[in-house]
């Protein structure tokens, strides 16, 4: 029994976007989690929305991004790399150019924004936007993945309309370019969960980048040490995210739930089971907040899908069986997905116990915001 609408928001138009079969980002990740919620018979609940996305306008992105770039995005639109894009961070590394780079990102932040405006206007309680969270795009370039920055265009809006946003950011990655766009104002409060900086891309998010001006106080960073594990990610979140939220108290809270913090993904150092995911879910949900979820990183497929199913069926109240629909699993095997690893929904309780250096790490970054950052907020 679903006791609060909700909103999730899909479209197999994303499986048209594709960086390049030797890109670690991977569409078919979205695909997985929406098969696997239909067959668990999720959207059949009159309480679910499933929503088509709709493209963002350029006026919308433009609150965040610059023009000289949006028209660089044109100009990659057709797949055609020219050296001029080179300025801006496409064709090269993480971010090439393909056929529908600029359309596919306005549909994904499109996506995102439709998540705000659903939740902005009480039509539902919580949107997901499972294509959004593409955090690392800067005004004037790409970066990391990303090349619309769809949670702060997202954010933008709310702030616009007059209203008070917190983004927390649990990506195994630095959500610098949304820290970036609001590093100076008090009308939005961002906290960013990932690891160090010293270890993994883009090398930013230290405790000490706290804000400017008006915005000092209102940018928080806990970096993790490599191999940290869920008890030391689930001791430092309690201790920083839930009171700061309830302190900030905004009109909407946006989640970037990143999967790419979990064990065994080939991009990232950290340690975490799904369990310490849901944790941190259920945490955003019991504070009951309008809420805006986005996707995110993820590069092992079926461990994406799973934290997302999961996170989906906890934003519904609905606490999903553990095994398989056989429906899942000959989808799964059609697209050549190996289950021999994964036998539940559920990751098993970590038995990993964090090393001291990850709680020494993790000690040292909460100190430094309850210090520096709790006195601002009344804390």
């Amino acid at each position: 029994m679903i006791d609060k609408k909700v909103a999730f928001i899909y479209s197999d138009t994303y499986l048209s976007y594709d960086y390049g079969p030797s890109h670690p980002l991977k569409m078919i990740r979205l695909k997985l989690t929406y098969e696997l919620l239909k067959s668990f018979n999720i959207f059949d609940s009159p309480d679910v929305n499933l929503i088509e996305p709709v493209p963002a306008s350029e006026e919308t992105v433009m609150l965040v991004h610059r023009e000289e770039y949006i028209n660089a995005l044109k100009e990659a639109n057709e797949g055609v790399y020219s050296s001029d894009l080179f300025r801006y961070g496409l064709g090269w590394g993480d971010n090439p150019v393909f056929r529908g780079v600029y359309s596919g990102s306005l549909l994904s932040t499109g996506a995102s924004i439709q998540a705000v405006r659903l939740v902005g206007n009480n039509k539902v309680q919580t949107a997901f936007n499972i294509a959004g969270g593409l955090h690392h795009a800067m005004p004037e370039r790409a970066s990391g993945f990303c090349y619309i920055n769809d949670p702060a265009v997202a954010v933008a809006e709310v702030v616009n309309k007059g209203k008070r946003v917190v983004y927390v950011d649990i990506d195994a990655h630095h959500g610098d370019g949304v820290q970036h766009v609001f590093y100076r104002t008090d009308r939005v409060l961002t906290i960013s969960l990932h690891e160090s900086g010293d270890f993994l891309f883009p090398g930013t998010g230290k405790p000490a980048e706290i804000g400017e001006e008006k915005g000092r106080g209102y940018s928080v960073n806990i970096p993790f040490y490599p191999d940290t594990g869920d008890d030391v990610f689930l001791w430092a979140f309690e201790e920083i995210v839930p009171p700061l939220i309830k302190a900030f108290n905004p009109d909407i809270l946006v989640t970037q739930l990143g999967a790419d913090a979990l064990e065994g993904d080939p991009l990232t150092h950290m340690r975490l089971t799904n369990n310490a995911f849901c944790r941190a879910v259920e945490i955003f949900r019991s504070l009951d907040y309008p809420w805006v979820a986005l996707g995110g990183g993820g590069y092992n497929v079926l461990n994406v899908a799973r934290a997302w199913a999961l996170a989906f069926g906890i934003m519904c109240g609905v606490e999903l069986p553990d095994e398989f629909p056989s429906s899942f699993k000959e989808y799964a095997l059609e697209k050549r997905l190996n289950f021999s690893d994964i036998l539940t929904l559920r990751d098993k309780p970590s038995e990993v116990q964090s090393n001291d250096k990850a709680r020494s790490i993790a000690a040292s970054s909460v100190e430094y915001i309850r210090r520096n950052v709790f006195p601002i907020h009344g804390l």
